[in-house]
Order: structure tokens, then sequence, then C-alpha cells
């Protein structure tokens, strides 16, 4: 490859800034030259910023120990420094919509783990292996923004990866409906057991949105550019339950589905086992050479045994057997912080440079 891209981290003291650091700090491709956050940590050290707040296993990385953290809204001073950036801020949707509107604007790239612009019509929202082609509507956002290299993509909702890759993967036989039930770790709001020793013993049946999230997003994934704008697919039909779970990495999905011509469990597990995307056909850096797992074991998938393979960046699923209802159920398991957050939104960016939406400035 060139020369690595600079980057730039915005939120980077949150638990997926951290993330994003742990991802890029040895990165063939990208190298961290800004780390952006709020006034409160603007001006320190980022060792000094992120002090008693570094939430994962991890060590802090060395090379970012001294860079200083930039006021996240002091905009055109994060932009100058940096070929693109990656968005993982804390604010309103709204505040979050107009400042990653703003970088772009400065003819930055940002591909984006927040949900605010997810129904953006020509924002992208994207799993590389799963809808690559929704790149296509970034010119369109260009013209919108008034931009030549400028524009936003973003991630979809980290709980959906644990089944929506499998859901995909079996198109062929139209699936009609789908009902999921997520079991989602608490990494997925920000929290650590120290920080929430509540969710011990303890399940919480309600999660913000999520629902909502759960059933509508991967139809955005799965429609169409029509006059410079994604537009939904109109099935199938998913129902949601969203619950919060003693587990610190994972989410799990307990899924029921129907199709319109039923598949055998042979021709579902062959689909599931030969699936590969574009990131595998290009050997991106982050891409997992399998991205699906089957297991066979009556046990498996699990969090803790199974969340981390292939870096985190693939997705497993196990308990395949028909139904008496549906046609099929099958429990799912992703990586909720590594491919559903940050190195899903690496993978992202890794697929923009090797198709040159993303260039150095």
């Amino acid at each position: 490859m060139s020369e690595k891209l600079r980057v730039g981290i915005l939120g980077a003291t949150g638990m997926v800034g951290q993330r994003f650091i742990t991802l890029l700090a040895e990165h063939p491709w990208f190298e961290i030259v800004s780390l952006a956050a709020s006034p409160r940590s603007a001006g320190k050290t980022y060792e000094e910023a992120i002090e008693g707040r570094w939430k994962l296993d991890i060590p802090l990385p060395e090379q970012v120990k001294k860079l200083v953290v930039r006021n996240v809204n002091q905009v055109e001073q994060v932009a100058s420094e940096v070929d693109m950036v990656f968005s993982a801020v804390d604010m309103t949707k709204a505040e979050i919509r107009a400042i990653e509107e703003a970088y772009a604007k400065t003819e930055t790239p940002v591909v984006s783990n927040n949900s605010a612009h997810r129904w953006t019509p020509d924002v992208p929202m994207v799993v590389p292996e799963i809808n690559p082609g929704h790149l296509e509507v970034i010119p369109f956002q260009k013209k919108r923004l008034g931009t030549d290299r400028g524009f936003i993509v973003v991630k979809p909702n980290c709980s959906i990866q644990s089944y929506t890759p499998m859901l995909h993967a079996l198109k062929e036989f139209v699936p009609t409906t789908v009902v999921a039930t997520t079991y989602q770790a608490i990494s997925g709001a920000g929290k650590t057991f120290q920080d929430w020793p509540e969710i011990l013993d303890n399940v919480v049946p309600y999660i913000g949105g999520e629902e909502e999230k759960s059933e509508q997003e991967p139809l955005r994934i799965w429609g169409s550019i029509q006059n410079g704008e994604i537009v939904k697919a109109q099935s199938p039909i998913i129902t949601s339950q969203c619950l919060r779970v003693p587990v610190s990495n994972g989410h799990m999905a307990a899924v029921f589905m129907s199709f319109e011509k039923k598949p055998s469990k042979e021709e579902i597990l062959d689909r599931w086992a030969s699936f590969r995307g574009l990131p595998q056909e290009l050997k991106l850096p982050s891409a997992p050479q399998q991205f699906i797992h089957y297991f066979e074991e009556d046990d498996r998938p699990q969090p803790r045994l199974d969340r981390d393979l292939e870096g985190g960046m693939a997705v497993s699923a196990g308990r395949l057997r028909e139904d008496t209802v549906y046609d099929y159920k099958f429990v799912g398991l992703s990586h909720n912080t590594l491919r559903g957050a940050a190195g899903g939104a690496v993978l992202i960016a890794e697929l923009l440079k090797a198709q040159g939406y993303i260039t150095k400035k």
C-alpha cells in the first residue's frame, strides 16, 4: 500500500473511541494523528484525559499517550490535520448530524459509529460484506453537501450483526418473517461491571430504541438506490425484543425465520459456510477469512468462548433446527464493540480506501 492515511478519532475518550485507538494503533493503512473529545478533555494529553476511564482489557497503546486532545468542536483545526475521521461522539442526534456534516464540508470523509445519520437518505449505512453497492450513493451526497471529497458513511446498530449476515446469506430463499430476540452485552451501553454493578444477577428487558433499530435497519441495508437516495426494502417482516444481560462483550440473538422457498438444513449450512463478501475478495486487513462460522455443538456459540473469532470480526451461529411455528430457528453471536462498532467502521474505511473514495488530502 501507499503511505498511510492520517486519521482522527472524534469522541476518542469514550468506549468506542478507545476501541478505535486499539484497532488503529498498528493498522497497516491508517495512522492516528489526531484525537478529539469534549472541551473538558481538550488540551490534556490523551493519557491524562483518560486517566481512570480506560475501559478495555488491553493496555493503552504507547503511541497515543502523549497526543494532545483537541476540542471536537474546533472542526477546522482538527480537519486540517487529517485525511479522514472516525466519529464516536457522545452528543444529541441533532448535534451529531450537524458536527459530522461540518467535518464532511471541510472535505474530510467521516466514517461514523453513531446512529444520527443512519436514516439520512443519501448517507450509506454499510456492512461491507452485505451492501457495499450502497457506497454508490456518495456522489449524490457530495452534491448535496457541496463537497469534492467530503462525505459521511455510517455503520448500523451493533446488535443486528448477530443475525442479519445469516439472513443475507439466505436471500435466494426469500425470507418472509423473522423474529429476533437479542441478548445484549453491557459494553453496548458503554458500561463495565465496575460502572454498573446492578446488572449482576439481573436482566433488563428494555433498551431504548433498540427494538425499532433491530426491525428497521436490516431493511435499509437490503434497500436500493433510487433517484440518489437509499430506499429501504419492504421485506422480510422483522419483529424483535432486546434485553440487556450481564455479559461484558458479545451480543446474542435467538432467531426464528420463515421463507417463501423453504431451504433444507443442508442448504442453509452450505450458504453460511460458502458466503463471501467484497472484503474477503479484496483481502482487506480487518476482514475475517470466514465471515459466518457455524458450531455443531448444542451449547455454542457462547460470548466468552466465541466472540473473539477472527479478531472479533467474524459472526457465529449455532443450534439451527426446524421449528413448529416458523421454518427454522438458530442462535447468532457477534462482538458488539468490534464487528458491531469500531471494527465494523474500520472495515468500512478500508473498503472506502480500496475503492478510491478516501485518498490523501
